[in-house]
């Protein structure tokens, strides 16, 4: 095998103005660790965003919302840059706390848990989330559950669309205004999920599990190119990546961001060549996985992109 010694790493120099675009530039000729694999995301995320013909899967994993990073999705559903939406039940359970006027707090991952409690106080590392905003959230859900339609079926995507439209911002308000379906396969796993068993103690409406598939897989059949922008790993990320096994196709297009080992063998810190094996990921596919903290990651990257886009 011969070693290549064509392209020199070049020293980054940081000058006053310089935009967050010229700064993942400057990090891509560095092109070390993972600010290298930054400004190649950034590449394939740019190309994936300009393919018209990619239907495009965006992944929320991880505590998120309460990080304030949930602005950055809303934005991009507001924008077209999200066709398909797949979050964690917690995801969106915070963007309805925050919807509804309630707040997350900065706090600190250093403190008495004991006297969090003995306050009514919820921590989040660093972010804390006092119990009221809870009791909004439920006077609030309780009242939008009792807005469906009494003895009917509806399904999970369906579900979050009734809750959007009784939104004005935030994630859910925005899928539901541009049409974009958001998809929560473990949503028992959350407070939304929580609040709908309360609502179904007094309450006939049935919530179909598999009642998302058809359409989800008409997608993924239909789709004549297919990427993946993914926060995080867990229950999103394996639902945006198995939706393909039943299909001929592949994803063409993979980003993901992660601060999860992949030798544990967990699915967060599995590496997109791995989901080549399953045929999850086409062969030929442009991927590329960043390590690092997503708050950090996620708007560095979004912001380079929307960057190179707003030149084109």
């Amino acid at each position: 095998m011969k070693h290549q010694c064509d392209e020199p790493v070049s020293q980054m120099h940081i000058r006053p103005g310089m935009t967050v675009g010229e700064l993942v530039n400057a990090m891509g000729k560095a092109g070390a660790y993972n600010g290298g694999s930054l400004c190649h995301a950034a590449g394939i995320y740019e190309q994936m965003l300009k393919d018209k013909e990619t239907t495009k899967f965006f992944g929320l994993a991880g505590a998120m919302v309460p990080a304030g990073m949930g602005g950055i999705v809303s934005d991009l559903i507001r924008d077209g840059h999200i066709d398909i939406l797949v979050s964690t039940g917690a995801n969106l359970t915070h963007d309805i706390i925050e919807a509804i006027g309630c707040h997350h707090f900065h706090g600190t991952a250093f403190c008495s848990d004991i006297e969090l409690r003995h306050d009514e106080i919820n921590r989040i590392y660093d972010v804390y989330l006092p119990n009221e905003a809870f009791e909004h959230f439920e006077e609030f859900m309780q009242g939008v559950y009792g807005k469906l339609e009494p003895r009917s079926t509806v399904s999970i995507s369906g579900l979050l669309h009734h809750i959007g439209l009784h939104l004005k911002t935030g994630i859910l308000a925005t899928a539901a205004k541009k049409g974009i379906p958001v998809y929560c396969p473990a949503v028992q796993d959350s407070m939304v999920g929580l609040q709908y068993w309360l609502f179904s103690q007094t309450n006939k409406v049935t919530v179909d599990a598999f009642a998302d598939m058809p359409a989800l897989l008409d997608t993924c059949f239909t789709a004549k190119k297919a990427g993946a922008f993914i926060v995080g790993g867990g229950v999103p990320k394996n639902f945006i990546l198995q939706s393909m096994l039943m299909t001929p196709n592949g994803f063409s297009y993979a980003v993901q961001l992660t601060g999860d080992r992949p030798d544990l063998g967990g699915l967060s810190g599995a590496t997109l060549d791995e989901a080549k094996s399953w045929g999850k990921i086409t062969e030929e596919a442009q991927a590329v996985t960043v390590y690092g903290d997503a708050t950090i990651t996620l708007p560095v990257l979004v912001a380079a992109v929307m960057e190179r886009l707003s030149h084109a």
